[in-house]
């Protein structure tokens, strides 16, 4: 498995996104490992406070509630979304999009063994993976492709992504010749017959706040129906102003650890709670935020179960 270098990623992905987007990201990569505190549209950092974790892990063991924590995060839901479109092509009504957010391939060397055996007989015309690839937030990418590789093997047809906050630009390369797609700032179109769908992908708006609207926008018709994928919800403001109809993201994890009900503890996105997780609408935008497939910080979820998500498009 190759671990691309700063030459060969100019050679890959400077046609794309342009040697600016690659050095920045890079330096940001190179400068955040001890950066708990600022960068992003957050000022603290808990995953990269890498300490504390086994601190909450032993809390978490002294009230009793590790191993059922634990348990928890092996035990995935199929959550399913109905999305009205009005403006859908026909053809595309029932098209059905599997969302995978947040896994964190490389937390625990079963996991992704878990996940394959989850969506495996699940029946959708397309995979979206909405970032967080890694568990580290800096660091060897080998573990979490290796586990990436092993999914893919189970994911049916046309597979695309995005980056999260835990990744790095070098593991898109490795991810596209595995067989999916990376957006990077980037939309591709999707057809049926003679009817089109466009489908967009902004880099991380979390910590790196990479992401380019402008460059994810352009080619897409004022008129057409357009998706979004974009790692955190924390943009949906200008996701509706920049005229999509559908968004979808992650990285909340919906709290992961929640009190009874599913209220979060804490949420690692400075925005309203209201889009932090599930279906929601703003505007002429719908969107809908996947409480994650994997866990963070620690491999535990109480009250807030993990969750792949199946989203049906409809015309009515």
């Amino acid at each position: 498995m190759q671990d691309h270098g700063r030459a060969e990623l100019y050679r890959l992905l400077e046609p794309r996104v342009g040697r600016l987007h690659i050095d920045q990201r890079l330096g940001v990569e190179a400068d955040r490992e001890h950066l708990v505190f600022g960068q992003g549209r957050n000022f603290f950092h808990l995953e990269n406070w890498y300490s504390i974790h086994a601190l909450i892990r032993c809390s978490l063991r002294l009230v009793g509630m590790h191993g059922r924590g634990r348990r928890n995060a092996r035990r995935i839901d199929v959550r399913r979304n109905e999305v009205m479109l009005p403006r859908l092509p026909e053809t595309f009504d029932g098209f059905t999009i599997l969302q995978l957010s947040d896994m964190h391939l490389d937390m625990d060397e079963a996991f992704p063994g878990i996940v394959s055996e989850r969506v495996r007989d699940l029946e959708y015309d397309l995979c979206v993976l909405t970032g967080d690839f890694r568990y580290l937030t800096a660091g060897p990418i080998e573990g979490a492709l290796a586990g990436m590789r092993r999914l893919r093997a189970n994911l049916a047809g046309e597979v695309y992504g995005i980056l999260g906050n835990h990744d790095s630009i070098r593991m898109a390369p490795v991810l596209e010749e595995m067989g999916v797609r990376m957006l990077l700032n980037e939309s591709v179109v999707l057809r049926r017959g003679d009817s089109r769908l466009h489908l967009a992908g902004i880099d991380d708006p979390h910590y790196y706040r990479a992401d380019n609207f402008e460059r994810a926008r352009a080619g897409i018709p004022s008129n057409a129906v357009s998706l979004l994928l974009a790692h955190s919800p924390e943009v949906y403001r200008q996701a509706a102003h920049a005229g999509f109809d559908l968004m979808l993201c992650g990285h909340t994890h919906g709290g992961q650890i929640c009190l009874p009900g599913g209220v979060p503890l804490m949420l690692n996105a400075r925005c309203p709670r209201r889009v932090c997780r599930g279906a929601w609408r703003y505007h002429g935008m719908q969107g809908y935020t996947s409480a994650g497939t994997g866990s963070s910080v620690v491999d535990v979820r109480l009250n807030n179960r993990p969750e792949v998500t199946l989203h049906r498009l409809s015309k009515r």
